[in-house]
């Protein structure tokens, strides 16, 4: 019988990163998270970090876990992401886009229809040359590939193509809530989902503080997305706690093998095995001590002169942690702490009875591996919480050199409706979870 040909292409997705603490608090129902979910370009899969589902009382740490509160986000999210209305609003923003009649704008149209295939990575190429601005819209006007794991196709024809998306992974521990949604086509492509948790919270291992971490293979290229809750506080000194959960974090992380690895011919254990790592969440990084102008710089939205007092950046410059790791620049207000349902910092209020901590980049989102290159990097204005949320597109390169294309392919169920779309995905990780080998170690 001969052997299937090798495949030597590459594949150029999107992929949306987002973390959020929600402050305790439950999703209320018409919560409208698309702003949230909304960036330059629309992506093929989802990584959606939460901080604070449930209120980290003693009874939450210490009882059974809350999983309604998980329940209503994933319902919200799978509502957002497959909705009539995001397809009526990409064709809003489709039709914005092209009706735009300034020099610019029509030089980038012409752009856009003399090379109507423009792939992403050239795309990229392109960013340090335009306006940010002028870099969005060729964005969204070249993002009409419709090959099978190219970017999805969302402007062609005059209208935008209907894409599903169903639940790939999700976990969940105390406050904690990490799930990852893929395009229903890329689905049958994912296969080894695992899941980590790591508690660093009271006693150094309950839940109220930790990682929940979410490893997975993509076309036999590995990926692992890390959502955490660090030590909080803003006293001196806080911030080597916080290095000290990070150094936990990456020690007990583990990815135990299951009946079905041992055919694989390589299964990362830890978080610094995987081909791509995504770190996200509420790492709860200050301002250092002793920044007496901060309300001034507040003031004037400048944000670089305050980052240069940011402790996450003077910890990792320091070698001290995230030694090698990347983030994005920064151009966008603290995130950290509001007054309820308001855009006033807590600490400009003088009347608050909330505590007066000096608003911070809490909420971040870093990378570390090759074939990762940040796109855009920003916040949303949801005032449902004290934090506000934040997400970050990448594009993420997968080189397809020498695979070979497999015989048979198990799909995910055809949908018919959005009740079939709701229960698709069934729950790899809980199955990979009951089979792990005691004691077994890789070879």
């Amino acid at each position: 019988m001969p052997e299937p040909p090798p495949v030597t292409d590459s594949l150029n997705l999107r992929m949306f990163v987002g973390t959020w603490n929600v402050g305790g608090k439950s999703p209320h129902e018409g919560l409208n998270i698309r702003d949230w979910l909304s960036s330059p370009a629309p992506a093929d899969i989802y990584v959606l970090g939460f901080q604070e589902i449930v209120p980290l009382n003693a009874g939450n740490v210490l009882g059974a876990e809350d999983n309604g509160p998980a329940a209503k986000w994933l319902s919200l999210i799978r509502e957002a992401l497959n909705s009539d209305q995001s397809d009526e609003e990409l064709a809003r923003c489709y039709s914005d886009a092209t009706e735009e009649s300034s020099p610019s704008s029509l030089q980038l149209e012409q752009q856009a229809s003399l090379k109507p295939r423009t792939s992403f990575t050239d795309l990229l190429s392109m960013e340090d040359e335009l306006g940010e601005e002028d870099f969005e819209r060729l964005l969204n006007l070249n993002s009409n590939s419709s090959e099978e794991g190219s970017p999805s196709p969302t402007y062609m024809s005059g209208s935008p193509a209907r894409q599903h998306f169903c639940l790939a992974a999700s976990k969940q521990m105390v406050g904690l809530f990490l799930c990852v949604w893929v395009r229903t086509d890329l689905y049958k492509h994912i296969s080894n989902l695992k899941v980590s948790c790591v508690g660093c919270g009271i006693m150094g291992y309950l839940g109220n503080k930790g990682s929940v971490s979410i490893s997975m293979t993509l076309h036999q290229k590995t990926f692992c997305f890390v959502c955490t809750h660090l030590t909080s506080g803003e006293k001196e000194g806080d911030e080597i706690r916080r290095n000290s959960d990070v150094a936990e974090i990456l020690k007990r992380t583990k990815f135990s093998r299951s009946f079905r690895d041992l055919r694989q011919p390589f299964h990362p254990e830890n978080i610094l095995d995987h081909n791509k790592v995504i770190w996200l969440g509420d790492l709860n990084y200050r301002l250092a001590p002793g920044c007496v102008d901060t309300h001034e710089l507040l003031k004037k939205n400048n944000w670089q002169a305050l980052l240069e007092k940011d402790q996450l950046r003077i910890e990792q410059r320091a070698g001290r942690v995230f030694s090698g790791w990347e983030e994005g620049r920064i151009c966008f207000a603290p995130t950290y702490k509001y007054l309820a349902d308001s855009d006033d910092y807590v600490v400009q209020t003088s009347n608050s009875k909330e505590k007066r901590r000096i608003p911070a980049w809490c909420d971040r989102i870093l990378w570390k591996g090759e074939g990762l290159k940040q796109v855009w990097y920003s916040r949303g204005e949801c005032r449902f919480s004290d934090h506000r949320p934040v997400y970050s597109l990448f594009s993420v390169h997968i080189n397809l050199a020498n695979k070979l294309i497999p015989t048979a392919i198990s799909c995910p169920p055809r949908f018919s409706s959005k009740s079939a779309l709701s229960s698709a995905c069934g729950a790899k990780v809980q199955a990979e979870e009951l089979l792990v080998i005691p004691g077994h170690k890789a070879g």
